[in-house]
């Protein structure tokens, strides 16, 4: 049943859904995890890198920027799914919040920078001759109007805030394992071992681990 109706992104099944925006969420799932924790003093994001040949330079900037992603000065992103997707998207997001400093001359405020790239990605699942962006980002940031925020998207445009969460492959396990380990209230210098504590118990061996840590810093008059 499913072939008659995953040839095109605009057409919707009997049972109301859309598979080529589903196959792009599996595509996904087998990309490097990644997971992310909301603290008290900042945001921690953890990614995996999986090292598929020994032959690989780690330390290439090509490879080491795959995963992690600095979008403003008070947003950073990481990312599972087709890199190729996400240079399109991380370009577009840079843009857009550049050309919101320019307008008003203060940095965009978080979720409305989140906002505007699934609007984006929405669209490409809601035209012919398009296929959805086949990745999924988590977006950890601050701003004076929310303070750290950790936000999460999908393919079909939607998004949310977290606490904490994982995307990528064994994102279920991860996320079933960060609703036991995670607490409220707790500082990045606990919280990112948990992070890699997860990352142990769901991930499979030969795999390089990314940290990212977006923190405040007030300096005292």
């Amino acid at each position: 049943m499913a072939r008659r109706y995953d040839s095109r992104t605009t057409i919707f099944s009997p049972e109301g859904r859309l598979y080529q925006v589903e196959y792009a969420m599996e595509a996904i799932s087998n990309a490097g995890a990644a997971i992310g924790m909301l603290c008290t003093d900042g945001v921690v994001l953890v990614a995996e890198k999986k090292i598929t040949s020994k032959l690989l330079d780690t330390k290439a900037v090509g490879v080491r920027r795959e995963k992690m992603y600095q979008l403003d000065n008070h947003i950073a992103c990481a990312v599972a799914g087709i890199t190729a997707d996400a240079n399109i998207l991380i370009n577009t997001c840079r843009l857009t919040a550049q050309r919101y400093y320019f307008a008003y001359q203060e940095p965009m405020p978080v979720e409305q920078l989140v906002r505007s790239l699934c609007d984006t990605k929405q669209g490409y699942t809601q035209f012919g001759g398009q296929r959805p962006f086949g990745v999924s980002l988590l977006y950890a940031g601050w701003d004076e109007h929310y303070g750290f925020q950790l936000y999460q998207s999908d393919p079909s445009g939607n998004y949310g805030g977290w606490k904490a969460v994982a995307i990528g492959a064994g994102h279920q396990a991860a996320q079933n394992l960060l609703k036991t380990e995670f607490k409220e209230d707790t500082k990045v210098s606990n919280i990112s071992c948990n992070c890699f504590a997860v990352f142990e118990a769901t991930s499979s061996t030969g795999f390089e681990l990314f940290l990212c840590m977006l923190l405040l810093c007030v300096k005292e008059e």
